[in-house]
């Protein structure tokens, strides 16, 4: 759209039903502040849980199955039949509370989801059969699906465009901390000389709630996206929130702010039918449909296909005891976390297209490399690791990029429900599926089975670096309104999509 310049009078008119805003300019134009940094914490922190919990599932299935754990269950059905649920409810929450959030908007939505997330993780703690350990898997993948379409629309749509992509990026990672954080933790709740068998994996469970109730505390700071607010009939409200805004960090920073560069005007809208999203994700984007599939469908597939069975791998081929799995995952995770921390910057320099593709390919690449090294029998347990995390580096500063690219190249009115379908359907292909299958690869003890495992997630990595190379879109350092025309926008603005 032609920017035009700031009206005399205050950025924010409403005339007919339609209204001309500088918001999106104003929130792009801000510095780094206190404010930023809370937004951050508020809702980043999240996917440290998300770690947390994941990765003590994947080390407790050793635990669960054995004898006094106080369930009857098998270490194939926790990495397998467990971990399918789990995405299978983080596939339906996503659908489910994404078509909420861009309805009711991000910050009611962001605190349900996560108060569903805390409560089934309560009662996965609570496990006393195989039944009610599914249940609540599956209920606690529903809210932690929610928080990924409400938190990366909210996260994306309040930090400025100079610094969306490493933002969106070491966020998402964060999700790493929290499996260091789950790895070491159950080196210790798995120890029998500190708590007995069928208690320290409910300690685990219970520890995730505490903090998480911590994150609840502090997300209740967290203001709603004044671009919601603007298109939902809540003009006053979003130049009222924009204006406190400007002024703190206006003192934090000891300067007055630069004038916006430009406004928007739209026709208000209270909401958005599903016909209208599919129309413009299919008919008004499909290259950028296509391409969100890709990036969701590669790193779905390495991720949930192949770490879940990390330890069971670990287990199998090496024999590497139970309790001390957790010693080995915490080094992979680490290098998930300095990958989108290191290279988080150069998506905002040197660009999209070139980072995205280069991080998948790369990461494919790797991995087919480890898979040889593996059916040679040239790994041991720590040379395996040493593979993955180099592996993982690359491929999880990709895996991140994959929301971060589904978040802003559509339109905002569509945002929370375009990252809630591409993560369902592309989680869904590799998330669930991926466990089923290769839970009994992984488990089986014959190497080929374990190299396949370790050559589709390669060639499906490899597949959408491809197709990024082609279609990613140019989108760092843009508005996300030049990056996707809202729909809402008046007919004199509009122009063809990109």
């Amino acid at each position: 759209m032609t920017a035009k310049p700031p009206p005399a009078s205050a950025p924010g008119s409403v005339t007919a039903g339609t209204v001309t805003t500088a918001v999106p300019a104003r929130l792009d134009r801000l510095p780094w502040s206190r404010w930023h940094w809370m937004i951050v914490v508020g809702l980043g922190t999240v996917w440290i849980l998300d770690g947390l919990e994941v990765t003590i599932v994947g080390n407790i299935a050793g635990r669960l199955a054995e004898p006094g754990s106080g369930l009857h269950i098998t270490a194939a059905q926790v990495t397998g039949t467990a971990a399918a649920l789990y995405v299978a409810g983080a596939c339906s929450g996503a659908l489910f509370f994404g078509w909420l959030t861009d309805r009711h908007g991000r910050k009611k939505l962001f605190m349900v989801t996560l108060a569903v997330y805390l409560g089934a993780t309560a009662l996965t703690a609570l496990s006393f059969e195989a039944w009610w350990f599914f249940l609540f898997r599956f209920l606690t993948g529903f809210g932690i699906g929610g928080e990924y379409a409400a938190i990366n629309s909210a996260i994306d749509e309040l930090i400025p465009s100079t610094y969306r992509g490493r933002v969106d990026l070491i966020i998402n990672g964060s999700y790493w901390l929290g499996a260091i954080g789950g790895a070491l933790l159950s080196i210790v709740m798995l120890d029998t000389g500190i708590f007995p068998t069928d208690v320290g994996w409910r300690l685990s469970f219970a520890l995730g709630v505490v903090l998480g109730l911590v994150i609840l505390l502090v997300r209740r700071h967290v203001p709603e996206s004044p671009r919601w607010q603007f298109i939902h009939g809540r003009g006053e409200q979003a130049e009222q929130l924009v204006d406190e805004v400007e002024r703190a960090i206006e003192r934090e920073h000891g300067r007055r702010l630069p004038p916006p560069r430009g406004t928007l005007t739209i026709h208000q809208r209270r909401s958005i039918g599903f016909g209208l999203i599919a129309k413009t994700v299919f008919r008004r984007y499909p290259r950028r449909a296509v391409l969100g599939l890709s990036l969701f469908i590669g790193q779905a597939f390495l991720y949930n296909a192949i770490t879940f069975g990390f330890g069971t791998i670990l287990i199998t081929f090496f024999d590497v005891p139970t309790g001390h799995t957790g010693y080995y995952f915490a080094v992979i995770a680490a290098g998930n976390f300095l990958g989108p921390l290191l290279l988080g910057r150069l998506f905002d320099t040197v660009g999209r297209r070139i980072m995205i593709s280069s991080t998948y390919l790369l990461s494919g690449v790797l991995l087919f490399g480890t898979a040889w090294l593996f059916g040679r029998g040239s790994l041991t347990a720590t040379t395996l690791t040493a593979c993955w995390c180099v592996v993982l580096f690359f491929a999880s500063a990709g895996a991140s990029s994959a929301y971060l690219t589904v978040s802003e190249i559509f339109p905002m009115e569509t945002r929370a429900m375009a990252i809630a379908f591409f993560y369902a359907i592309g989680t869904a292909a590799g998330g669930i599926s991926g466990p089923l299958v290769f839970a009994d690869l992984t488990a089986s003890g014959v190497v080929s089975d374990t190299v396949l495992a370790f050559q589709v997630g390669a060639g499906l990595m490899c597949a959408a670096g491809l197709v990024a190379a082609f279609l990613a879109v140019k989108a760092e350092r843009r508005s996300l309104e030049d990056i996707a025309e809202p729909l809402s926008v008046t007919p004199e603005e509009r122009r063809p999509a990109a």
